[in-house]
């Protein structure tokens, strides 16, 4: 299966057709199991409450795009960091941190923040490649950041208190949002880049009010989920009608033809992104029944004896897992497993789960399953072989980040301990 699908991306079958033929081909010549399987299994991929908010949160991100909002939010940004060196790209890591609150989707943040900032960077001189491969990564922290459908999965699973993860996931993501800013900071002045970036920044008092209402949505989002008023799905939907109300008769920037495209993009995003994400189920679901996950999870358990050595190799396979097995899959198949081993070694199980989100969000950046970066190539209209070289050194910065937040609990900790 995986040689038939590796096979597949290099002749540039699209993703979402590779997998589902690599997985119709193992149905086939090894498993009993009629064809059927496929429509049943893509349908369960999809069959989960929580997927509810992908679409809307798609939704809400367009309707920001297009209506005032995410540009307020960028002049913001802007104003806060753009009058630096490299002051484009640390704009679009802040917006992301800053949509990541409203959104819980990094794959929302991709199409939301990415259909203004990519453009604006190749404009100022930026490689296409390395403004999409750092939108797709900024976009991450839409799952660390909370609220985070990642991080509710894992709290299922493992039976944690979703409160403690939100909570925890702050700090690794301003962390990571940070060691963006640094390399992207230094790289820029290394190659060059950005040194007309300030051109056109606004005032902070002026940027601020005008991206008044715009900043109202993290609080609204956040206060509402944190409040117990709506569910983190829930919350993608008052995000819609938040983004409907200010783009249509505040700002006025939406009218009834510009709705409808926007809906028609929002419906075939999602529909793109939901193909990948029922065809990775099925994949994963064949893997699983494999008991491959499973034979390695085992494997783990016997052959590492100390915490430290036990997250490394954990880190290591969770590396792995998640450049094959969608996210929400990995941590529904793996969290049960290998949280009481964690806890077994005298980890918090709060900590674990922000490292396991952590590693798994590096899925979405690495092929062949990276939903951002597909998200990110379709609004750079660039093919995923051309954003591959760009995409390492972010890569590694994240992989930095994540060996401080294994090894430095407090990082994840010490919000959650002054709180609980």
């Amino acid at each position: 299966m995986l040689i038939s699908m590796c096979a597949l991306l290099i002749l540039a079958v699209p993703v979402a057709v590779s997998v589902a033929l690599a997985a119709i081909a193992g149905i086939t010549f090894f498993t009993p199991m009629s064809l059927l399987l496929v429509a049943q299994q893509a349908y369960a991929s999809l069959d989960k409450f929580p997927l509810a908010a992908v679409p809307f949160f798609i939704l809400a991100g367009n309707l920001m795009g297009e209506g005032g909002i995410s540009t307020r939010l960028v002049e913001f940004a802007k104003s806060v960091v753009g009058g630096i060196q490299g002051g484009l790209p640390c704009t679009c890591i802040l917006t992301c941190m800053i949509f990541a609150a409203v959104s819980g989707s990094s794959v929302a943040t991709t199409f939301a923040i990415g259909a203004i900032l990519i453009p604006a960077m190749v404009k100022h001189g930026y490689p296409v490649s390395f403004a999409a491969s750092l939108q797709a990564t900024a976009a991450e922290l839409g799952v660390i950041i909370p609220p985070s459908i990642p991080m509710i999965l894992y709290g299922v699973a493992a039976e944690v208190s979703i409160g403690e993860l939100f909570v925890a996931g702050f700090g690794p993501g301003l962390l990571i949002g940070c060691a963006l800013m640094l390399f992207v900071w230094l790289w820029c002045r290394f190659k060059g880049y950005g040194k007309q970036d300030a051109e056109g920044r606004l005032p902070f008092l002026i940027a601020t009010r005008n991206a008044a209402l715009a900043l109202m949505m993290p609080v609204i989002i956040l206060g509402g989920i944190y409040g117990g008023i709506f569910t983190p799905t829930e919350a993608s939907i008052v995000a819609v009608f938040y983004a409907l109300v200010v783009s249509c008769f505040v700002y006025r920037e939406i009218d009834r033809p510009a709705l409808y495209r926007i809906m028609r993009r929002s419906v075939i995003s999602s529909a793109m992104i939901m193909l990948i994400i029922a065809m990775a189920g099925l994949f994963s679901f064949l893997l699983t029944r494999a008991g491959i996950p499973a034979q390695i999870g085992a494997w783990i358990i016997a052959n590492f004896h100390s915490g430290w050595t036990f997250l490394l190799a954990v880190n290591a396979f969770l590396f792995i897992i998640g450049m094959f097995i969608e996210t929400s899959a990995s941590i529904i198949v793996l969290a049960p497993i290998l949280a009481p081993v964690a806890v077994s070694f005298g980890i918090d199980p709060v900590h674990f789960g922000i490292v396991m989100v952590v590693n798994l969000a590096l899925g979405m950046i690495t092929p062949p399953f990276g939903v951002n970066l597909f998200a990110a190539c379709s609004v750079a209209n660039i093919s995923l072989d051309q954003i591959s070289k760009s995409l390492l050194h972010f890569v590694l910065v994240i992989m930095a980040c994540l060996m401080a937040i294994t090894y430095v609990p407090a990082i994840s900790l010490a919000l959650r301990d002054l709180l609980y």
